[in-house]
């Protein structure tokens, strides 16, 4: 009589505890939508806090210097407004009483923060388009002898290559400092900006390679470019032959960088000039704050001048218009190259130092790639 009584009891706190959760109390979380994008340029943030005393907004998502406050509403929910949005891809997160939180309602995340896109027509050039094929984007770890450390890469595929025997072209594109090899396909939004190229015919099926370029040395990053260019010929460039089917001669090898990146992709082509038939370097110049003549003579460029012309296909310099932090920079390492006699493009784009010119500049150059 005991044990039946006991059983009765169990299935008495066993029901209990299931209708408890039947009857949750339902809260505005639970159809909160966390970025909304308004017809007239502004995006609107939310985030349910309800026991929060102060939020925020940072990231990409908030203009430099803009005073845009949180709402307190009285559900709970706490918005803020950005007015006049420029569309494209935009890393954000919230900051709750001093701690910053990745948004738990973003449908899609990278390992540090999550991105809203912002792609009103839904037909930009780096918009998500949902009735096309679509590449595949992995992600891989390697062993990076360089670094005695495993790393990771993310690889673009085209549509098809699984089912294709042919070898193809390989783009090394490099993110800029602080950031990783999360970045290019998540606010550079890489992947959309491929597959739509690739199904309009603009671009010739290709691999692009997104490796990590941050190796903080003693907190400062500009100490990582050597060890950088070390770890793409060493380690990166042989993981991806051994382990994709991609032509191994210089015509069809292209490296970019934006920004650190810009000065990684620098090191590796200058220091290794008959790796690459194309060099890109956006929003990019030598080191900051060095002697730039100094730098110029280190990498070599007077007296590899003659090669350079000779061996790569072309050479190209971006800027995001004077507003580019990097804009001045840029200009004063472009003297060195003209002192060398070094042929190269030079462009300007909007959007400063920022996703907004870099997404362009993909979209522009990999259209002039292993032509």
């Amino acid at each position: 009589m005991k044990k039946l009584f006991s059983f009765l009891l169990l299935a008495v706190a066993l029901v209990g505890s299931a209708s408890a959760q039947w009857f949750r109390i339902p809260t505005p979380n639970d159809t909160l939508q966390s970025v909304r994008v308004g017809a007239n340029g502004e995006v609107t943030y939310s985030i349910y806090a309800p026991k929060a005393r102060q939020v925020s907004l940072a990231g990409d998502a908030m203009p430099w210097g803009a005073q845009v406050k949180a709402v307190e509403h009285p559900n709970g929910v706490w918005t803020i407004t950005v007015p006049n949005v420029v569309p494209g891809v935009y890393r954000y997160h919230f900051v709750v009483d001093g701690i910053e939180v990745y948004d738990p309602k973003a449908p899609e995340t990278s390992q540090l923060t999550a991105c809203a896109m912002v792609a009103p027509k839904g037909d930009e050039f780096f918009a998500y388009r949902p009735h096309i094929a679509h590449g595949a984007m992995a992600v891989r770890s390697y062993w990076s002898r360089t670094l005695g450390c495993t790393r990771t890469m993310r690889v673009w595929t085209p549509a098809g290559y699984e089912k294709s025997s042919a070898k193809l072209p390989v783009l090394y594109l490099i993110h800029g400092g602080g950031d990783t090899d999360t970045s290019w396909p998540g606010a550079g939004a890489a992947g959309n900006i491929l597959d739509n190229l690739l199904v309009e015919g603009k671009i010739k099926p290709m691999i692009v390679v997104m490796p990590n370029g941050s190796i903080a040395v003693d907190g400062d990053f500009t100490g990582e470019v050597p060890l950088f260019a070390q770890d793409m010929t060493t380690d990166i460039i042989p993981f991806v032959e051994a382990n994709y089917r991609v032509l191994t001669d210089r015509k069809n090898r292209a490296m970019a960088g934006l920004s650190m990146g810009g000065m990684e992709t620098l090191e590796t082509a200058l220091t290794h000039i008959d790796l690459f038939n194309y060099v890109w370097v956006l929003s990019s110049s030598f080191k900051p704050g060095s002697d730039f003549h100094a730098e110029a003579e280190r990498l070599n460029i007077f007296k590899n001048a003659t090669k350079i012309n000779k061996t790569w296909a072309k050479l190209v310099f971006t800027q995001g218009g004077p507003s580019d932090i990097a804009y001045q920079n840029g200009k004063n390492c472009l003297k060195e190259f003209d002192a060398a006699g070094i042929r190269y493009e030079y462009h300007e784009v909007s959007g400063g130092h920022s996703w907004e010119a870099w997404r362009q500049n993909l979209y522009d150059l990999a259209q002039q790639l292993f032509k």
